[in-house]
Parts: C-alpha cells; sequence; structure tokens
C-alpha cells in the first residue's frame, strides 16, 4: 500500500508549551510544501493535549520527518498516513517523533454513530 500525504500532529501541553509550538509551526510555515492547521490549546478529536496539523505529500515525508527530528525542541509528534480509514490511519498507519501519548480512540466510535 502506498500513500498520498502524511499527518503530522505537534503535540503541546496547553499552557506549557504553547509558545514554543507556535514557534515550530511557525517555523515549518516557511516551507511552501505544507499545509498548516489551526493550533489547538486543547485536545481536540483523537488528541489528548494541545495539537497542530501539519499535512505533507509523500514525497517531502522524509525531508520532513527529518527536519521535525531537528527543530521539535522537547515537542512529541504523532505521525500517520492518510488511507481514507481515519480508524486505521490512527492505529496502524503511525509512528512518533518523541514520546508517544494515548490516543482518544472513542472519539472515532462517537462518530459512526
Amino acid at each position: 500500500m502506498s500513500f498520498n500525504s502524511y499527518h503530522f500532529h505537534i503535540y503541546f501541553k496547553e499552557d506549557l508549551e504553547l509558545e514554543q509550538a507556535q514557534s515550530l509551526v511557525d517555523k515549518v510555515k516557511k516551507f511552501d510544501f505544507v499545509e498548516v492547521g489551526r493550533v489547538w490549546n486543547k485536545p481536540v478529536g483523537p488528541h489528548p493535549m494541545g495539537s497542530c496539523q501539519i499535512t505533507v505529500n509523500a514525497d517531502k515525508f522524509e525531508f520532513i520527518s527529518a527536519w521535525f527530528m531537528q527543530n521539535r525542541g522537547e515537542l512529541d509528534l504523532f505521525v500517520h498516513a492518510l488511507s481514507g480509514d481515519d480508524i486505521i490511519d490512527h492505529t496502524q498507519f503511525v509512528c512518533w517523533i518523541g514520546h508517544e501519548h494515548k490516543l482518544n480512540l472513542d472519539f472515532f466510535e462517537k462518530l459512526s454513530k
């Protein structure tokens, strides 16, 4: 299976790391090939803490992964492929840069009802 694009979710503790997260978001915006979402200063969807979604095409995955490894500071990133199946994307097609966090997978069950 091949993927066309990926989401990189920058995770941060809402009050303690917001400034650091915003700085990282501002830095990644310099790349014209990324799509930057909103910075959420609270848990949203399956994400257990503040986050910001960065979307990249598959051909930039290796570059942006290495860039985040070098520039993330103490922040963690949840990375997943976009296959069209949200549950599989968030459970099987994942990797972490930094520490792993438990996702709120009940969110997807609520969506399907």
